[in-house]
């Protein structure tokens, strides 16, 4: 393998690696990370990030050591076909990337978005049109559940260019796992994305899923109705623009709820999962109550997006420049920008306020490697 980017992965996790290997593959670059999830009780690759890893290796029929379940050490070369006086970024570096048709089964319930996140950047290099169909997790602990993916990010990401869909077989919760989704992924050329101002509030749109095997317990009525009793809309002046409850087919019975608030500029998204004896109610109140602090906390009255949305944007604001406003300064915002900065973008994080901790919001900027 020729030398390339090595990355030390003693303080991150698994985004750490997805991003790496998603910028790999943008820039056409060599990567090698060490400590693969060294700040992990269980470190090294779990069959989630195994996943990704065959999937990128799949697509770019690229040279990958390191792919194996508990694997510390991951070394991956896309080794794209190289373009006669190719730049490099936007869609127009050293490599491009033929479509095709890809079956992927994470074995547990793994997340599915979580991979399908780390894809979705690929429309820029693409030729011809990518489907992938996974399965595994789709509405899982500690990454988005897929009426997030598909109602708050591939929206907000398709107003500056991004052709992608979802096409849900079946949801999978956790613990069994088992959904089955199919991401489909056109060549798309992306417009800089300005997200600096939230712009006036204009309503919340409402997504409440429960499986069939807890449909007679009205699950996906109750968990909407939690939410909209705790809502703080009439301080704000605020509206419910959509509101869907859905009874989907899944090998577990679980349940989830996402609301979008919509505004001049931008889209945020709020999540929740049901749990064993948690009331359905309950589980509407705190998507709600994230939501309510996202109106509220002076850090975020400005921010067009969540956090967690905030975060995800980075490496879309790399391919063709721009700037957005986080509600916090993450550990996972500071993550991505110090891997933006390994593999050639400018970034510059200004802070808002006077806090200099990891917990105030800033504006992100990040510029291209390449002059335009």
């Amino acid at each position: 393998m020729p030398p390339g980017h090595e990355l030390d992965g003693s303080d991150a996790g698994g985004q750490f690696v997805r991003t790496a290997l998603t910028l790999s593959v943008l820039k056409n670059e060599p990567v090698r990370i060490d400590n693969v999830r060294g700040d992990r009780s269980t470190p090294g690759l779990r069959h989630q990030h195994l996943a990704v890893l065959e999937t990128l290796a799949a697509i770019c029929d690229a040279d990958v050591s390191g792919v194996e379940l508990g694997a510390e050490t991951v070394a991956f070369d896309p080794g794209l076909e190289s373009i006669d006086g190719a730049t490099d970024w936007h869609g127009r570096g050293p490599g491009r990337l033929t479509g095709g048709e890809y079956e992927v089964d994470i074995g547990t319930a793994g997340s599915a978005t979580l991979l399908f996140d780390s894809l979705l950047p690929l429309a820029t290099v693409l030729d011809s049109r990518l489907s992938v169909t996974v399965t595994g997790g789709t509405d899982v602990p500690f990454s988005p559940p897929i009426d997030y993916s598909r109602y708050v990010k591939l929206p907000l990401l398709g107003q500056f260019g991004l052709t992608a869909a979802y096409e849900v077989d079946r949801r999978g919760f956790y613990p069994d796992g088992g959904g089955r989704v199919t991401l489909q992924l056109a060549p798309s050329s992306l417009e800089p994305i300005d997200l600096a101002e939230r712009g006036p509030l204009e309503g919340v749109r409402l997504y409440s899923t429960e499986s069939a095997s807890l449909a007679d317990r009205d699950v996906a009525f109750r968990q909407a109705e939690g939410a909209l009793e705790r809502l703080t809309l009439d301080e704000f002046g605020l509206e419910v623009l959509e509101r869907r409850e859905t009874t989907v087919a899944s090998p577990s019975p679980g349940t989830a709820i996402v609301l979008r608030i919509d505004h001049g500029n931008g889209v945020a998204g709020f999540a929740a999962l049901g749990e064993r004896g948690k009331p359905a109610e309950r589980v509407g109140e705190d998507a709600a109550d994230s939501l309510n602090r996202f109106l509220e906390e002076s850090g975020s009255r400005t921010a067009p997006v969540d956090r967690h949305l905030a975060d995800q944007l980075l490496v879309y604001l790399a391919l063709e420049g721009g700037r957005v406003r986080v509600p916090a300064v993450t550990d996972h915002v500071v993550s991505s920008c110090e891997l933006l900065t390994a593999f050639g973008a400018t970034v510059d994080i200004a802070r808002t306020d006077e806090r200099a901790d990891t917990d105030g919001p800033a504006l992100v900027s990040v510029a291209s490697p390449v002059d335009r």
